[in-house]
This record gives C-alpha cells, sequence and structure tokens, in this order.
C-alpha cells in the first residue's frame, strides 16, 4: 500500500518550511502540518491598527548567515527589504544607558565598562578573533573553550565583562543562564554575525522569509500532530482528524516537543533531545501613540538591563525601540516599545494572567522610558515556553555522536540540532535533514 506522503514535515517554522521547500523542488510530495493557525513559529509576525509586531526573533545579521541569505536570493526578495536596524545596543548602568554594547567601538566609548574591564574585552575579542576559524558555529563542540559555561569564561576577566556584557547579551537576547550555558556556541555566533551595527531585519516583518518559503510547499495549519511512530518502510503521523502514513518523518519542532511525539524513539537519539533544554520567551509589546524609546544622548535600538543593576521586584531584562529597528513597524508618529522579560521572572510570570504581566514589565520598564504608560493605546502578551535552545555542555558534549546516528524513517531538523538559536541553524539542520530524506530514499530504490 503506497503512502499518503513522501515526507511528512511537523512544524511550519523556518526549519520546517525551508525543508520542505528543498524536497519539493526534488519531486517529493510533502505536506507540512503545523498546530498554529499561522506560519513562522518563532520567527512569525502579526499586524494591528498599522503596527507590524515580531513575536518571536528580532533581527538577522548580515554575516554569519550565508544560507539564510542565499535562501532570501533564491525566492527573489529584494536586500532592499531587508535593512539595517537603526540604532544601537546599550546596556544600562548607574542610572543612565551606555551605548556600544556588541560592537568594537564599544571598547573606545565604554559601553557601561571601567577601562580595566575594556582592556579585558579587549583581551577576549581578540584571543577569539586570532583563533576564529577554530569557532566555527556548525561545529561547537570543538572551539578552544571546551565544555566551559558563559559564567565560567567570564571568571577569567573582570567582572564587569560578565555583568555588564556576556551575562545581559546572552540573558537578553537568548534567555540563557550563564552558570547554566555553554559558552562555545555563544562566541561561535558572535563571532560570526560580526557587530550590531552591520545586523538587519525584515522591513515587512520578521515573518517575512516564512511567508515567502510557505508559498511554495504545501502547509496544513490547524492540525495539531499527536504522536509519531517509526516503522521498518513507514511511519505513523497521528492528529486529532486523522492518521497518516509517510516515508520519512522529519519533526521540525523543539527537542522537548520531539521527545513527545516521537513514542518509539531509540535511546542514543533521546539521550541527546533530553539535553537540548529551552528557555521560555515572555514578551509584551507595546502600541505607542509616539515614538518614544529609552533615556539616552543616542536612539537606541536596545538596552539591556544587567541582573546587577535590577532591583527584587524588576521584571525587565531588557527593552527593544521597533519603531528605531524600522520605522515600517508603526505607523506615523506612533511607536512600538517590546519588553522582555528578564530570566529570573519567568518562573513566576510565564504563567500569569496577561494583565499581570503587562504590569510588571510595564511598570519597571518606566524608569527606563518615562511616560510609556500615557503613551501607550494596546499591549500584547507573547508566550513560547520553548522559546531558545540553551546550549548546555551536556548538550555540546552528545552533539557529535547525534549527528552519526544511522538514517531512519523519523528525522529531526530545528535550530537545537545546531546548538545556535537562529534562523541561520534552523536552515541549516532543515539542509541536513534534506540529504538525510534524500539517502533513505535512495535506499529504500535501490533495495
Amino acid at each position: 500500500m503506497e503512502p499518503d506522503l513522501d515526507v511528512a514535515v511537523v512544524g511550519a517554522g523556518v526549519a520546517g518550511l525551508s525543508l520542505a521547500y528543498r524536497l519539493r523542488r526534488t519531486g517529493l510530495t510533502v505536506a507540512v502540518l503545523e498546530a498554529a493557525g499561522h506560519v513562522g513559529g518563532r520567527m512569525a509576525s502579526f499586524r494591528h491598527a498599522g503596527y507590524t509586531v515580531d513575536t518571536g526573533a528580532e533581527q538577522v545579521p548580515a554575516h554569519g548567515y550565508e544560507q539564510t541569505w542565499r535562501l532570501l536570493r533564491e525566492l527573489g526578495v529584494p536586500h532592499g527589504e531587508v535593512p539595517r536596524v537603526g540604532g544601537p545596543i546599550a546596556v544600562w548602568r548607574d542610572g543612565r544607558a551606555h551605548a556600544g554594547v556588541a560592537d568594537p567601538r564599544g571598547l573606545l566609548t565604554g559601553a557601561g565598562l571601567s577601562p580595566r574591564a575594556r582592556l579585558d574585552l579587549a583581551r577576549l575579542l581578540a584571543g577569539a578573533a586570532r583563533r576564529r576559524a577554530l569557532f566555527d558555529p556548525d561545529r561547537p563542540e570543538d572551539t578552544p573553550v571546551g565544555l566551559a559555561t558563559v559564567a565560567e569564561l567570564a571568571a577569567g576577566y573582570h567582572p564587569d565583562v560578565g555583568d555588564y556584557q556576556l551575562a545581559p547579551v546572552v540573558s537578553t537576547f537568548f534567555g540563557w543562564d550563564p552558570a547554566r550555558s555553554a559558552a562555545a556556541p555563544f562566541l561561535a555566533l558572535m563571532l560570526a554575525a560580526g557587530p550590531a551595527a552591520t545586523w538587519r531585519t525584515y522591513a515587512d516583518g520578521m515573518d517575512t522569509l516564512a511567508r515567502r518559503l510557505a508559498e511554495h510547499v504545501d502547509v496544513r495549519t490547524g492540525v495539531a500532530v499527536r504522536e509519531v511512530v517509526a516503522g521498518t518502510d513507514t511511519a505513523l503521523v497521528h492528529t486529532d482528524g486523522e492518521t497518516l502514513t509517510a516515508r520519512s518523518v522529519v519533526l521540525c519542532v523543539p527537542a522537548p516537543v520531539a521527545a513527545g511525539l516521537y513514542v518509539n524513539a531509540p535511546a542514543g537519539e533521546r539521550e541527546f533531545l533530553s539535553a537540548c533544554g529551552f528557555t521560555p520567551m515572555l514578551k509584551v509589546s507595546c502600541l505607542l501613540d509616539r515614538p518614544l524609546s529609552p533615556t539616552s544622548r543616542r536612539q537606541l535600538y536596545a538596552l539591556l538591563v544587567p541582573a546587577v543593576e535590577r532591583g527584587p521586584d524588576d521584571a525587565l531584562g531588557g527593552l527593544l525601540a521597533d519603531h528605531v529597528k524600522h520605522p515600517s513597524r508603526a505607523p506615523a508618529g506612533g511607536g512600538l516599545l517590546t519588553l522582555l522579560a528578564a530570566p529570573a521572572a519567568l518562573p513566576e510570570l510565564l504563567d500569569a494572567p496577561d494583565d499581570e504581566v503587562v504590569r510588571a514589565l510595564t511598570g519597571a520598564a518606566e524608569r527606563y522610558v518615562p511616560g510609556l504608560a500615557g503613551a501607550t493605546v494596546a499591549n500584547f502578551v507573547h508566550r513560547f515556553r520553548h522559546g531558545l535552545p540553551e546550549a548546555t555542555p551536556a548538550a555540546l558534549a552528545l552533539r557529535r555522536g547525534f549527528l552519526a546516528r544511522p538514517v531512519r524513517s523519523v528525522d529531526y531538523a530545528g535550530d537545537w540540532m545546531m546548538l545556535r538559536p537562529s534562523s541561520e541553524g534552523a536552515i541549516r539542520a532543515g539542509a541536513m535533514a534534506a540529504a538525510r530524506v534524500a539517502r533513505l530514499d535512495r535506499r529504500k530504490v535501490s533495495v
């Protein structure tokens, strides 16, 4: 009996959509099954009253994202539709914002660091740059820093380097705990991405890539997959409404979700899935009647609030001025801010009612953006229980063995496989999965 599909792709994030796009071009019958009512996953956006709100990812670097840019060219996305992010990134210290985070110019301007700390940060960056070839984002398990955590790496330098640079960046942009997260993937990613001044965004929303890919593939939204069972020649996909058979199933969902769906996953694969934890993400979008941004001598794109600067009840880890990122994010005369919950506040706030989340984050943000309450016309809360893959030392140690696993009827794709929380990691994982599906298909044909 012929299966219903050659390949069933579970999840319509960038990993699943880019995988389906590749496989469809080889002539295979492919369907993407997505539980949500829209595509994009953690690169989704929505539109409301002239505002374009990015619910997950915020920017795309110009460097180190080779496969992303190649895919954009294939899809006919003009370079002008991916403009530079407006404004620098700053860190809050001693009552004011200090610009220059994630930018070499910060070594000159200070970026919130003491002179001694600036020298130590320069030493860290220069040492990594000299050995750049050893910091391959595709092989983070092979870098010179081994299995050291971000906190362990920072301990070798002035305390400000960790407190006002490394920890705020990994906590705000990745949601990572510096004491639990491996330094190697972080350093490799930052070296590849280059200075923040070169980072870009999608003018029409961060879901641009997902929407363009979805135009070329069969996407079935509102279809929740409940269970996947691998067989010898095919696999079964159980949804709420039906059971599909496919020669291959690729789970393009966060590792914890994949572990829950794949009921007969081999023990060796489960070990890596268990090690690939995810940090949650909680954001509040503030739609404003005027373009407010953090108080600073320069108009800022992002402000990071270090843990050492937060009070015991301060739930804010950072904020983004989306109308500075790109003017298309807000209507003329308006503004849009994104407030990011601090990792320490997530256990209490993640499941709290929306109004409680809004009060906690907007109340804390008034310190950095005076007048926020009076300018706000609407708030939206965005929750991702599986927000970003956290590259732990345990996952780093197991990754090489996981990548060498045999080809089977059920496979995976996602940025967590690369220990690289980004669209580039997702697309590269999709390319790896496409190659494995092709190997499985050729093997069956030869038999």
